[in-house]
């Protein structure tokens, strides 16, 4: 690495603490005024079987086409090495979570019963993947939804790390990262459900659940979606999955399999997401803490890159330059 890198790199490692001012508020607090949740019944999706692609998904891939990542080719190595994850030649895959997927139906077997699952975000009430955000880019609603910049997420998958269902998932080669330091920070942008918070601003439910033919998926404010969640858990002698899991949450499915039985019937593997009982994320690691102090250490390197990156634009572009120790003007 010559000087002009090193330097690069020790400014961004340096400056990991501004744009944590922003992370501080990256979790608003649920409003349970304007709080909103999905109800999915178990007992009535059939996942489309009928079909080559379930109609929640394909509503879902028809709604956000026009955000999904279009990577630069070949994808810049960055330093210190760290895996590319590329989705692009792959993006039809519909039977996982992918960039290119926020949503699929799992299928799992429990005593020959085949049981259909719509999975996407969960939306937690505290959720450990905005509050650990190390750049401040993933942000919890007032209504519920967890929502991810994708113009300024640098792709460090921290929020995959601290989801206990490993949600976001990484495209390398396209976003901020490119402009700053290509080969020194980030690796892409995180992508996952963000319960289609454009169609809910105006007033329309997400695509999946206004797509469901059997009304399997229900969307509404969140004191009737737990009324009824639990009215449907008395009337099929059922069981509750997401609304204490993780501290609680905004997606909450009734079943009239246990979900222990389903989540045992779930091989482990990246981009399906198990369905065991989960804690909230403070009880579930101690060095949760450590996370927190992180924080403001992880921010300002994109803060600092981004000033490098505009001193190194106006420099190449030939505009002007302050003299040593002074900010360049325009």
């Amino acid at each position: 690495m010559d000087r002009r890198g090193f330097i690069k790199v020790g400014a961004a490692l340096l400056g990991t603490a501004a744009l944590s001012v922003l992370a501080a508020d990256s979790a608003e607090a649920l409003d349970g005024r304007r709080a909103v949740a999905t109800l999915v019944d178990l007992s009535k999706c059939d996942g489309c079987r009928d079909r080559d692609v379930p109609l929640c998904v394909e509503a879902c891939r028809t709604e956000n086409a026009g955000r999904f990542p279009e990577p630069v080719k070949p994808i810049p190595e960055v330093f210190p090495t760290r895996k590319e994850v590329d989705w692009s030649d792959r993006r039809d895959v519909i039977d996982r979570l992918i960039p290119y997927n926020w949503i699929f139906v799992q299928r799992v077997k429990v005593k020959g019963r085949e049981i259909f699952i719509p999975r996407r975000c969960m939306h937690c009430d505290d959720p450990p993947c905005a509050n650990l955000c190390p750049w401040g880019v993933n942000k919890k609603m007032p209504e519920g939804p967890v929502v991810i910049n994708t113009r300024t997420c640098l792709g460090g998958a921290k929020c995959k790390s601290v989801c206990p269902w490993h949600i976001p998932q990484r495209q390398s080669g396209v976003g901020l990262y490119l402009k700053l330091l290509p080969n020194f920070i980030g690796n892409g942008v995180m992508y996952k459900c963000d319960l289609c918070y454009h169609r809910f601003k105006e007033g329309r439910p997400p695509a999946c659940v206004e797509a469901c033919p059997h009304r399997a998926m229900v969307f509404g404010p969140r004191a009737e979606i737990i009324a009824l969640a639990e009215e449907r858990r008395r009337e099929i002698g059922g069981y509750l999955y997401g609304l204490e899991e993780n501290g609680g949450t905004s997606t909450i499915y009734v079943s009239e399999v246990p979900f222990e039985e389903i989540d045992r019937h779930i091989r482990p593997r990246d981009g399906y997401p198990p369905m065991g009982r989960v804690k909230p994320f403070f009880q579930r690691f101690t060095r949760a803490a450590g996370y927190l102090a992180a924080v403001p250490a992880a921010s300002a390197a994109l803060a600092l890159g981004m000033v490098l990156s505009k001193r190194r634009r106006t420099k190449d572009e030939g505009g002007p330059q302050g003299g040593e120790g002074c900010p360049t003007n325009g």
